[in-house]
């Protein structure tokens, strides 16, 4: 292994383990209403009495199931089916299906719209929970909400997915996914976050037919072997919409002039918002189409591809700054920059050039990988409190008004860096 790899992997795990998963469970745990509580704020304060976010708590299951499925900490396994259960018994509606976007402080129903969004990343979270634990229940639900993206939102006329619909499924006037996005009925983030969710449930799927049995967990320390009952017509579903939804990025969503990943879009596909570029997306979609194709195992699929992954990650260079680090966003109409340095940005940035060194065999991308991760440990990691800071300035100020946690602030870009890179490292 290369040396500045094994070091990379060394540090990350360090990181992972010490810094983001530990101030999770040390200070984040509800015990009073049960679940997670829903804020930390940028000063470090806890609102107990904050809103629950359906993507907050995903993430948290997405992230400890997979910290459990590569460190074996028993630990981890505790939170993952904390954040499952509390997944199943608060968020998921059980008369119109789907997830409820956000909760009160007490679990009950707040906000009941359904954005697509978050089903996505509730499929994320129990595929994972499923992979690490071959729990039954976890995988069933996964394909149900799979059943509600498919059900709901995929538009049979001009393709793609459209970002949300009421509680009951009809349709909704503000389909934004936060007040900082355009009003359009398809975007780029959403379909990010349903191709990474669908990647995860096919590879779990694949992984369940190679072990031909799933070990359903009822308790910790309880495992009973269980037939894998998933019909061959899902799985066939399954593959058919990650193969659909690879081609909407290649051929809808890549702007093939500019190689940046066009943001908002009309139900025909029209660009919408004006040219906008964010340069965390384009690196973050570089290595998770990548990922698709490769779990997908079709070579065509991957032939086509992989030119595109690197086009994408080169044309987010225009976000990189001489430190490692990369900018948020531009937008080119009105000439203003976005030139905060977010820590999800770092954490894709680092992944993605990685991804690059990894595959193709790309020794400038690891020197990027390297430089950005250097970035993240003087600037956005806090050592002394805990977790990452929301972002640093372009001055070089620290951004204490954003959250340390919250609805948007999550255990997942960040531990999910530092667990790609402990398992590719490992498979290099």
């Amino acid at each position: 292994m290369n040396e500045t790899v094994q070091t990379m992997k060394r540090e990350m795990q360090d990181v992972v383990k010490n810094n983001i998963l530990r101030f999770w469970m040390e200070k984040m745990l509800d015990r009073e209403q049960g679940g997670f509580y829903g804020r930390i704020d940028g000063q470090g304060v806890l609102h107990k009495d904050a809103e629950k976010g359906a993507i907050l708590n995903a993430r948290i299951l997405w992230s400890f199931s997979a910290a459990y499925r590569v460190l074996k900490t028993p630990e981890y396994l505790k939170m993952a089916k904390r954040a499952k259960e509390y997944i199943i018994n608060h968020f998921i509606d059980k008369e119109y299906g789907g997830v409820y976007w956000s909760l009160d402080s007490k679990g009950n129903p707040l906000d009941t719209k359904k954005q697509f969004y978050a089903i996505g990343f509730a499929i994320y979270g129990m595929s994972e929970y499923a992979r690490a634990t071959g729990d039954r229940e976890a995988l069933e639900c996964a394909l149900q909400l799979f059943d509600c993206i498919e059900e709901h939102a995929l538009d049979h006329q001009y393709n793609g997915y459209i970002e949300a619909c009421t509680r009951e499924w009809g349709e909704i006037a503000d389909m934004r996914l936060s007040e900082l996005d355009a009003n359009y009925p398809k975007s780029q983030n959403t379909h990010l976050h349903i191709i990474e969710p669908y990647t995860n449930l096919f590879r779990c799927l694949k992984e369940l037919d190679a072990t031909e049995s799933v070990n359903y967990v009822p308790v910790i320390g309880a495992v009973l072997p269980v037939e894998v009952a998933v019909p061959q017509e899902t799985k066939n579903r399954v593959e058919a919409a990650l193969r659909n939804i690879i081609n909407i990025f290649t051929d809808r969503i890549l702007n093939p002039e500019t190689h940046h990943l066009d943001l908002f879009f009309d139900m025909d596909w029209t660009r919408g918002a004006g040219h906008l570029e964010s340069y965390g997306h384009d690196i973050e979609c570089s290595w998770l189409i990548h990922e698709a194709a490769l779990v997908l195992g079709d070579s065509d699929v991957l032939k086509k591809v992989e030119p595109i992954v690197q086009m994408v990650a080169q044309a987010s260079e225009k976000g990189l700054r001489p430190d490692g680090s990369m900018i948020h966003e531009a937008n080119l109409d009105t000439g203003h920059v976005d030139d905060d340095l977010h820590w999800w940005v770092q954490a894709e940035n680092v992944v993605g050039w990685f991804n690059l060194y990894q595959y193709f065999d790309d020794e400038q991308a690891l020197d990027r990988a390297v430089r950005c991760w250097q970035y993240i440990k003087d600037n956005l990691i806090d050592y002394e409190n805990g977790e990452w800071h929301w972002s640093r300035h372009p001055d070089g100020t620290l951004n204490t008004v954003d959250d340390k946690a919250g609805f948007w602030k999550c255990p997942y870009h960040n531990s999910r860096m530092c667990l790609e890179i402990i398992e590719r490292s490992e498979n290099m």
